[in-house]
């Protein structure tokens, strides 16, 4: 990484309704849709804010080139891992923010599977009145390729997931996903990472057994059944841990972990010892303990 600096990226952005009425249109709640002036919901940032780069830009596995914003890591495998985001104050669609934005830590690892390297991004949000509303900690991972199989496996049959999220019980919810609705929300969010929708590239290349469920799309599921479970109170913190991948159309609930505070994973399995959790998200109702992020 010789003569790469972290250095801060300071930007105007337009807090879009565009792409927040496309991430309505994916996640299908059945409310009426959000317009300019609503409060933004937890984490929905992740679309309005979201930028396409220039084609220029793109690197091999469909993200921008690193060596500019983000270090030259020579790993070609890139996982978005978790993150902790506390919110000071809600963000309206239609607003300006100022967006900070800088690489923190890069910290070299060696994991089960090889070398890795962990990459720690920061993101601050400020409203048009010069105030803090978003402290966002992003965790990225970026591991050594995949031994490459013999043969590239078969896609499965096409067979449409409607309504991703479809509610079985308090606290337990179907996540649904199909190629369709993995490139609707990797157009929402701008988000050209093709082990999420070129099946050759994501087999074949990266050694995934089909199509990733993106790591955003899993946590952005959770904070809307939180939404949904608990309309009439809007959390101020929330940390999430991406712990294995999802695969596209594999089953998947959305539950409670816990019954004291608000814990929620995506899980896949039967309930018994090979239930694995995919992701986790914990939610926080006040800033008591927060203001170390301010």
């Amino acid at each position: 990484m010789t003569g790469w600096q972290a250095h801060t990226v300071v930007t105007e952005e337009y807090v879009d309704p565009a792409p927040v009425a496309a991430l309505s249109a994916v996640l299908d709640s059945g409310a009426p849709p959000l317009g300019v002036g609503d409060p933004l919901p937890p984490l929905w940032h992740w679309a309005a804010l979201a930028r396409w780069p220039v084609s220029s830009s793109i690197g091999a596995d469909g993200h921008p080139a690193r060596g500019t914003f983000l270090p030259p890591v020579d790993l070609p495998r890139r996982m978005f891992a978790g993150g902790d985001v506390v919110l000071h104050e809600a963000v309206a669609i239609g607003s300006t923010v100022r967006r900070e934005a800088r690489v923190v830590a890069v910290t070299p690892k060696n994991g089960r599977t090889g070398p890795l390297v962990v990459v720690d991004v920061e993101i601050r949000l400020y409203t048009a009145a010069d105030t803090l509303a978003v402290v966002e900690r992003q965790n990225l991972i970026y591991r050594e390729a995949a031994q490459r199989g013999a043969d590239v496996a078969t896609p499965p049959a096409p067979e449409a997931a409607g309504t991703p999220l479809r509610r079985v019980a308090e606290w337990d919810w179907e996540l649904r996903t199909d190629p369709t609705v993995l490139m609707r929300f990797s157009a929402a969010t701008a988000n050209s990472h093709r082990i999420h929708y070129d099946w050759p590239y994501a087999t074949g290349v990266e050694g995934y057994p089909g199509l990733v469920v993106h790591g955003p799309l899993m946590t952005l599921a959770m904070a809307e059944t939180l939404r949904r479970e608990r309309p009439e109170s809007m959390p101020t913190r929330l940390r999430h841990r991406n712990l294995a991948p999802l695969f596209c159309a594999e089953p998947a609930r959305i539950q409670r972990r816990d019954t004291t505070g608000i814990e929620l994973a995506v899980r896949t399995g039967d309930g018994t010892d090979r239930t694995v959790e995919h992701t986790v998200l914990t939610a926080s109702f006040d800033h008591d303990g927060d203001r170390t992020h301010a």
